[in-house]
């Protein structure tokens, strides 16, 4: 029988495979409401340092009393999923370990990171950040105070400990692992905000430039490092959302000049240890796929449905030739809780991509939110299982 990662091999690298590919994301809220349901739990042994589940609100805390802790069992064993994350991601902000609170309540924090960024986070519950203060505001801001800190390799950027018990675990399995990390694209909003982000894009392309210089160095240095102390895994994810519900963020002309020269070159990168990289863009890609393509990518995720133009079909029939996809089924359908709709969608989004040529991981187009059941979810993987094979 073909293993779980040979099967996503085929997939991302243009070989006809077994059958489709799973994987998906439950929001932390969601297993902490799927526990409630049924969803398993285990008991695991926890030394100080490492960390904990909190039924209460479902996050990690660190543990400060070693001793046995329930928490739920791993997703991707629990459902079996083909395709697992077990590191690459590393501190990236320029002053590494900078964590100032700035203001909180019993709901909220504001923090401000080590590349100057305050960004308000949920404490209870899990959610996008927003954005509140940056002080990142300038190419002289940039220059003084806080590229001077990423030109240095310095290890203690990275814990290898947890990468290394992830690869070893996934291989043990036989499942396709992958390392992970948000680029430039993220980064920079992250770091100097929406508006001086899109403002320099046109009026200051050459601060731009040194800034994604500066971290496209940075990260071949230290996947490089990973890589050597690590391991290698199977593949790789960029996190990077490009685009929103009516389209990308900035123009296909921008992007092209600006951004993809920096994912072309890190794709090659990746290709010189010989493993495949999958984009994971919310929002519209369409008008971008032809400049994915021409980077490198391997693949896309999640192609986003509410999206404009984002219609799966359709990119398997322009690009199927060059692109696996992963995800691209309407997580409201789940949302639905209605066998019958579930039923149809599934079994219709699977066979519609295979008819297609279409190289699939079958996922939704987004995470999974709480508002879908444990038991519908089920039922999706079970008419996945029955549509599954090519």
């Amino acid at each position: 029988m073909t293993t779980s990662r040979q099967i996503v091999d085929d997939l991302l690298r243009g070989r006809r495979a077994e059958r489709v590919a799973l994987m998906d994301g439950p929001w932390p809220d969601t297993i902490m409401e799927w526990v409630k349901q049924g969803y398993p739990t285990e008991k695991v042994y926890k030394d100080v340092g490492d960390q904990s589940w909190d039924p209460a609100d479902g996050r990690w805390y660190d543990v400060t009393q070693s001793g046995e802790y329930v928490q739920p069992v791993s997703v991707w064993k629990h459902f079996q999923y083909d395709m697992v994350g077990v590191g690459g991601w590393f501190d990236w902000v320029p002053m590494r370990g900078y964590d100032e609170l700035v203001s909180e309540t019993a709901d909220w924090s504001v923090r401000r990171n080590g590349a100057g960024a305050a960004l308000k986070y949920w404490k209870h519950k899990s959610g996008t950040p927003e954005h509140i203060d940056f002080t990142m505001i300038s190419r002289a801001v940039w220059e003084e105070k806080y590229r001077p800190f990423l030109l240095d390799f310095d290890p203690e950027r990275t814990d290898l400990k947890p990468q290394r018990e992830g690869l070893r675990e996934t291989r043990e399995a036989q499942v396709w692992s992958h390392f992970g990390h948000m680029f430039i694209w993220e980064m920079m909003r992250q770091s100097m905000g929406d508006v001086t982000m899109y403002e320099s894009l046109v009026l200051d392309p050459d601060w731009i430039h040194d800034y994604n210089r500066v971290y496209t160095d940075m990260f071949k240095r230290y996947f490089t490092y990973l890589f050597e102390q690590v391991g290698i895994p199977d593949g790789i994810w960029l996190y990077e959302d490009l685009g929103y519900k009516n389209g990308l963020f900035a123009s296909p002309r921008v992007l092209a000049e600006v951004v993809f020269p920096y994912y072309t070159e890190l794709n090659a990168f990746f290709h010189s240890y010989d493993l495949p990289v999958v984009l994971h863009s919310c929002g519209s890609t369409a008008e971008a796929l032809p400049m994915i393509v021409a980077a490198g990518f391997d693949a896309v995720n999640p192609m986003e449905r509410k999206a404009i133009n984002n219609d799966p079909f359709v990119f398997a029939e322009k690009y199927g030739d060059k692109l696996a996809f992963v995800g691209g089924l309407d997580a409201r359908v789940f949302e639905t809780n209605d066998r019958d709709i579930i039923r149809k969608e599934v079994g219709e989004y699977i066979d519609g991509m295979k008819a297609r040529g279409a190289r699939l991981v079958f996922a939704t187009d987004h995470s999974i939110s709480p508002n879908t059941h444990y038991d519908s979810y089920l039922y999706a993987l079970r008419v996945y299982r029955e549509h599954m094979l090519y």
